[in-house]
């Protein structure tokens, strides 16, 4: 909200020198003009008019100014398909390096589980991990070990190909 905020600011307010009056506001200052006598109750009036309706004209090109901006800024549809695209991208390289690297981290999971040192977590990069991955690695694992891998399983991803095969290894 304040990026949305400061990009209105620099792009609309203040290029445009905008202001907010109400037809209200517009009406009680031009009165106070012919209370004064600086002005006549009819010329009022049609000025009044005039302000109105030039003001109702730039609130309309203020708002299309505003639907381009929203569209195209760094908030807007443009920047967020661009930030698709690269979250997309960084997925694909993870998931190409998890599934180059999965064979190598299996079995140093299974050398540190059997020296008994490491994180107390059962599989490492379980987060980063396939449910074909995290299947595949299940069969080194203790009961005590299945049920702490079962327990995150469905406290996050909740993949039921996990968890049915964790639970086939534990009957």
């Amino acid at each position: 909200m304040a990026e949305l905020r400061n990009r209105l600011r620099k792009n609309l307010i203040r290029p445009l020198d905008l202001v907010m009056l109400t037809r209200d506001r517009i009406e009680d200052a031009v009165n106070d003009a012919v209370d004064r006598g600086r002005i006549t109750a009819d010329d009022a009036q049609k000025l009044a008019t005039q302000l109105v309706r030039r003001g109702r004209k730039q609130t309309d090109d203020v708002l299309s100014d505003l639907e381009k901006l929203l569209s195209g800024g760094p908030g807007g549809a443009a920047a967020r398909g661009a930030r698709r695209q690269v979250g997309s991208a960084t997925r694909g390289a993870r998931s190409r390096a998890m599934r180059v690297a999965d064979p190598a981290l299996a079995q140093a999971d299974r050398a540190r589980r059997a020296a008994g040192v490491g994180p107390s977590f059962p599989i490492t990069a379980y987060d980063e991990l396939t449910a074909a991955q995290v299947q595949g690695r299940l069969g080194d694992l203790t009961p005590a070990q299945l049920r702490k891998v079962r327990d995150y399983e469905r406290r996050h991803a909740n993949r039921k190909s996990v968890l049915g095969s964790i639970e086939q290894k534990l009957r």
